[in-house]
């Protein structure tokens, strides 16, 4: 574990980065760019493993958001921007236009009250009508009379884009400190001392991205201005069954409460159905309930009559960090120029991700301190063995060169012990099973581990010699074997 408290005295970064979730990945990685000491804490074993893994995975086009607010601004910019940014890392990423449909011929004047809020933004849309959106999306309900139809709109591997993001800032020079909660901040000359359960921290300017605890940590240096209340939403997750049953994004119209139900394909073509919205008091529960599920699929089948929820292979639930702001909070804590909230990053933060990174340091970082470009700055990672890209010849070279890429691991998703190697081999690896599921997808199809996950937990073993009993399922503390019962190995 590289030490911030070095013989005593402690080490001055130039950016202490609070969270490694989308937000703070994306700020890791542009400041990797400059000549700059930077340093980002998170309290969870992994990146990306709190909102930014339990979310609807899109990159929406900007037509939602109310014109001239920062998250207008910023979702329309940021979503111009992944597709160099996806390029460069190696993130699956899929432009398949969003519907947002409506059985009620009334409500075509909300339609066009989003239509004309697109118009401002500065974002392409269309309204369809009955004949034109049952021609592009037949499996849409008979009764859906409208459409508003946006092509930018997106969906992404968000568990890659954060893995890769801290992967290329890491390689640039970035330390990330996992599993250290935040127990203080205080200031200090010139910049402020973040006291972590693990460890003391100093630097020059901080960065609050810590999603829905970001109040309480901007309360730790000064009262807030700002209320931030979870907000809670569930998903099912379906089986691949057919990739092309649906071709775009299915929103509702919007009400009060959000975006409403999305029935979506993903980037792996298995197919998303959620999220509901109710605001909760605990920060960190995800559990799910069935009447909130049986909910969600009521709403859903009304849109999407044919979903085949006898396919359904998972349920979980996300938090997102609703402000009392009604739009993002970003900028400094008055009487702290150098401590800068990145707070609220509810939806449309994924799709506006890029943007509030590029935002943060022309407008903030920029001006607090000099930024000298790093000639050695590569902005890709090194590609991923992708099989669904490689002919038969490519695949059976690399069996060849690579053996352990012939050896299947996860039937369902055809994955390979090459592929988790490859995983464990790069500057920003997995340490737990889910660590692992995330970055290749090893446990994500039908079984959901059953028949994988003991390989997994044999390979965590080896790479990082421990014992078997001693390999995580998630966070610490979170070990699935308790002792041997036999002698010998079931892996013989």
């Amino acid at each position: 574990m590289i030490k911030s408290l070095a013989r005593g005295v402690l080490i001055m970064h130039d950016v202490i980065i609070l969270g490694a979730g989308v937000i703070g990945a994306f700020i890791a990685r542009e400041l990797a760019r400059y000549q700059l000491d930077v340093i980002v804490i998170d309290k969870e074993n992994d990146v990306g493993n709190f909102t930014s893994m339990a979310n609807s995975a899109l990159i929406h086009s900007g037509y939602d958001p109310e014109p001239g607010s920062l998250k207008a601004k910023l979702n329309v910019r940021g979503n111009a921007m992944f597709d160099q940014v996806c390029q460069e890392l190696d993130v699956i990423f899929r432009r398949i236009g969003s519907l947002t449909v409506t059985t009620n011929p009334d409500e075509i004047n909300v339609l066009q009250e989003l239509q004309e809020r697109g118009r401002q933004n500065g974002v392409e849309t269309r309204i369809l009508n009955q004949r034109e959106v049952h021609e592009i999306e037949p499996a849409l309900a008979d009764d859906v009379v409208y459409a508003l139809f946006a092509p930018t709109a997106g969906i992404i591997d968000p568990f890659e884009l954060v893995v890769h993001l801290m992967e290329n800032a890491i390689d640039h020079g970035v330390k990330l400190f996992l599993n250290e909660t935040i127990t203080g901040i205080s200031p200090i000359d010139g910049g402020y001392r973040v006291m972590t359960n693990g460890a003391k921290h100093a630097g020059k300017i901080i960065i609050n991205a810590t999603g829905v605890n970001a109040d309480l940590i901007s309360e730790m240096v000064a009262p807030n201005d700002f209320v931030i209340k979870p907000r809670k939403g569930s998903y099912f997750v379906f089986d691949h069954f057919n990739d092309y049953f649906l071709k775009h994004i299915i929103f509702p119209v919007p009400d009060k409460r959000g975006k409403g139900i999305v029935v979506t394909s993903s980037y792996s073509y298995n197919y998303l159905v959620g999220p509901n919205s109710n605001f909760i008091d605990e920060r960190d529960d995800l559990g799910t309930d069935r009447d909130t599920l049986e909910y969600i699929k009521g709403q859903a089948v009304k849109l999407v009559p044919q979903l085949p929820f006898d396919k359904v292979i998972r349920t979980f639930s996300g938090l997102r960090a609703t402000p009392n702001t009604g739009d993002f909070i970003i900028g400094p804590i008055a009487n702290h120029p150098n401590f800068i909230n990145v707070a609220g990053i509810e939806s449309p933060g994924l799709a506006s991700s890029p943007a509030i990174a590029e935002y943060v340091i022309n407008e903030f970082i920029s001006k607090r301190i000099t930024l000298v470009n790093k000639e050695s700055f590569n902005p890709r990672i090194r590609p991923l063995y992708r099989f669904n890209r490689m002919s038969e010849q490519e695949i059976n070279r690399l069996i060849k060169l690579k053996p352990e890429f012939g050896h299947l691991v996860c039937r369902c998703e055809m994955v390979s012990e090459g592929h988790i190697l490859d995983s464990l081999s790069r500057s920003c690896p997995p340490h737990s099973i889910k660590g692992v599921k995330k970055r290749t997808r090893a446990g994500f199809g039908r079984c959901q581990g059953g028949f994988c996950q003991p390989l997994v937990v044999a390979l965590l073993a080896k790479q990082y010699r421990i014992s078997e009993n001693d390999v995580l399922y998630d966070s610490l503390e979170t070990s699935i074997l308790k002792e041997e019962t036999k002698g010998g190995s079931h892996h013989e």
